[in-house]
């Protein structure tokens, strides 16, 4: 994080000059029903009624985007693409200033969020230089709600789509809430965007922006009988399963009184008192949607009120919702009212399956909480593991998943971990790991018998992939992939209380048994050798202990760095281990030979890092 990368002079002076342009005759301020017209003209109607489009850009860059500003909101570990980016920021964004009064720009306001305390005023900012550029101000505007009175802060995002492929990227100017997306069209950049700028400042009002869904699900409780409440985040990289778990029910039985109310299926605000502020109004799927096992998806997506980006619709207006021939990562914005599933007999036959509010309870209003952690992994890891709070702490920490195959078959196997599953944090994760400590420590403590952790494999088990003689990946043996009525079955136990678990080889608590459902053949013995599977442990432990001796570079507490390097002693023989020292070798000399070598525990920051972000240690 070279200070020489960064001209801090300059963006003030960009932020000053931009603010005289934002109000130029060049920029018109629209409704949003002002974009349905012209998105119409370029889009493609289905048989519903719903409307499609195609951008050339189908997924977020987030390897070209990059985070402009003072130390705190720096990235820690940049890639050279990224350092020649911020390299040249000043000169891109003296462009930027020239394109804000020059090309024609329409701004849609609207708003995050629906509370009393929180509810950014967003923005956007978007070129119709190319009239195709509407349907992002409308698929984005309806993700959205509109603008009120209400407290903010103000967030701008401005999106020139048209700046020339080679120079794409995004610039973030986080101390002045501004986001600039160049040479893009993809709509998930301008619905990011924001999300990214409202969890940074959740994060400086003491709350904790989450890249997890929320939901409240009313169950029959094993015990008494009785029907409870309980409030259920779910943490997920994209694509692991975050929506469709926040809108599944679970088989629930509607006769009883049971049922399952989405709230958010992305992006919420946790507070300390275990309540969750939402974002969004309606949300931002993808489409790979099964009409069978995913109904309530699927209804909001055949709804005329859903807007496709990159689905494919055939030559008489069928969306082909698991046609992924020319886009594997088919999107549509959906509305959270249109989330609607069959129970009964006509005419009350449609069931809504939103909670009435964005909004998640406090725990003492609920019966209780959980905190589910999404993963899919395809080789030892069990269909579902109890934590207790620390190892919720170092679920968080870690936010594992794996490649696929399919997805990507050069690191098909390879893990793959982002802090809290949240690829859009904005400076120091370390930070945001020591936050989720503290808020679920502290729920744990005053509500022990009401604060619950899992973590859940949406993936499978057996898989086996090998390298040839060239070094290319070749699948061996597929993995059998946990049927999502199986999954739906772990999760609908886990809030009855009637699962079994117990202690497994990775240190947590292992499901033994689900009501209704055969657990007995997803056991890793039944797939691999002990020593395969020792093999697949190792290789966990030596992964887990690198990603989090580089998160530690960046400030994380004592206790954490303890608990991981504890956690790390699961590994069935002494493992090669990684020494802090790496960390530490730019700051002092290696400790002599004959010394120990250095742990996890016996890391200390940087100094002059401690002493700019306020870290307190020991």
């Amino acid at each position: 994080m070279s200070d020489s990368l960064y001209d801090m002079n300059y963006y003030s002076r960009f932020h000053r000059d931009l603010q005289r342009r934002l109000n130029g005759p060049n920029i018109k301020e629209v409704k949003l029903s002002d974009m349905k017209e012209p998105s119409y003209q370029t889009g493609q109607r289905t048989k519903y009624g719903s409307w499609g489009w195609r951008s050339a850009v189908s997924s977020r860059i987030g390897g070209k985007t990059v985070y402009l500003g003072s130390e705190k909101v720096r990235e820690f570990h940049l890639s050279d693409q990224k350092k020649d980016i911020i390299r040249n920021a000043p000169e891109e964004l003296d462009k930027v200033l020239h394109l804000m009064e020059t090309l024609p720009i329409a701004k849609l306001s609207r708003q995050m969020g629906e509370n009393s305390e929180f509810n950014p005023k967003c923005n956007l900012y978007m070129s119709m230089a190319d009239p195709k550029n509407a349907r992002n101000v409308l698929m984005w505007g309806h993700t959205m709600g509109k603008a009120t009175k209400a407290p903010g802060p103000e967030f701008t995002l401005i999106h020139i789509p048209e700046e020339h492929h080679i120079r794409q990227q995004v610039l973030m100017l986080p101390d002045y809430n501004t986001t600039i997306v160049l040479g893009s069209d993809y709509m998930g950049e301008d619905k990011k965007g924001f999300l990214r700028n409202g969890m940074h400042a959740a994060d400086n009002l003491d709350m904790l922006g989450l890249h997890a869904g929320t939901k409240v699900v009313i169950i029959q409780d094993k015990k008494s009988g009785k029907l409870k409440k309980y409030g259920v985040f779910l943490f997920g990289l994209s694509a692991t399963g975050k929506s469709t778990w926040s809108c599944h029910q679970l088989g629930l039985d509607w006769k009883k009184g049971e049922r399952t109310l989405v709230c958010q299926d992305d992006i919420c605000f946790l507070k300390n008192d275990g309540s969750a502020y939402g974002s969004e109004q309606n949300y931002f799927v993808k489409t790979d949607v099964d009409k069978k096992l995913q109904e309530s998806m699927y209804n909001a997506l055949i709804h005329k009120s859903a807007m496709y980006e990159n689905v494919m619709i055939d030559s008489e207006g069928n969306p082909q919702f698991l046609d992924e021939n020319l886009c594997g990562n088919g999107r549509a914005v959906i509305m959270r009212k249109q989330l609607k599933i069959r129970r009964g007999h006509w005419p009350f036959a449609m069931k809504n399956i939103w909670y009435p509010s964005l909004n998640l309870p406090p725990v003492d209003e609920l019966d209780g909480i959980v905190f589910a952690f999404i993963t899919r992994r395809n080789t030892i890891m069990t269909f579902s593991q109890r934590l207790n709070p620390t190892q919720a702490a170092l679920a968080y920490l870690w936010g594992e998943s794996s490649h696929s195959y399919a997805s990507n078959p050069a690191k098909a196997g390879e893990s793959v971990r982002t802090v809290g599953t949240d690829p859009f944090i904005v400076g120091s994760r370390a930070e945001k790991v020591n936050k989720f400590y503290k808020i679920v420590m502290d729920l744990a403590d005053s509500y022990p018998d009401k604060v619950h952790f899992f973590q859940y494999n949406t993936g499978g088990m057996g898989e086996i992939i090998e390298k040839d003689k060239n070094g290319n990946k070749k699948m061996i043996r597929k993995t059998e992939r946990v049927p999502i009525d199986t999954m739906a079955a772990i999760q609908r136990g886990d809030l009855r209380g009637t699962n079994e678990y117990r202690p497994s080889f990775l240190g947590t608590e292992e499901i033994l048994s689900a009501e209704g459902v055969d657990l007995s053949m997803y056991r890793p013995e039944k797939y691999y050798s002990r020593e395969q599977i020792d093999n697949y442990v190792r290789d966990l432990v030596n992964g887990r202990r690198k990603f989090t001796e580089q998160v530690a570079e960046e400030g994380l507490m004592p206790e954490i760095i303890r608990a991981a390097e504890e956690s790390f002693s699961i590994a069935p023989d002494k493992a090669a281990k990684v020494s802090m020292a790496s960390i530490r070798k730019r700051e002092e000399p290696p400790p002599p030979k004959e010394k120990p070598a250095a742990k996890l525990t016996d890391w200390k920051p940087n100094p002059r890092l401690a002493r700019d972000r306020g870290w307190r240690y020991g």
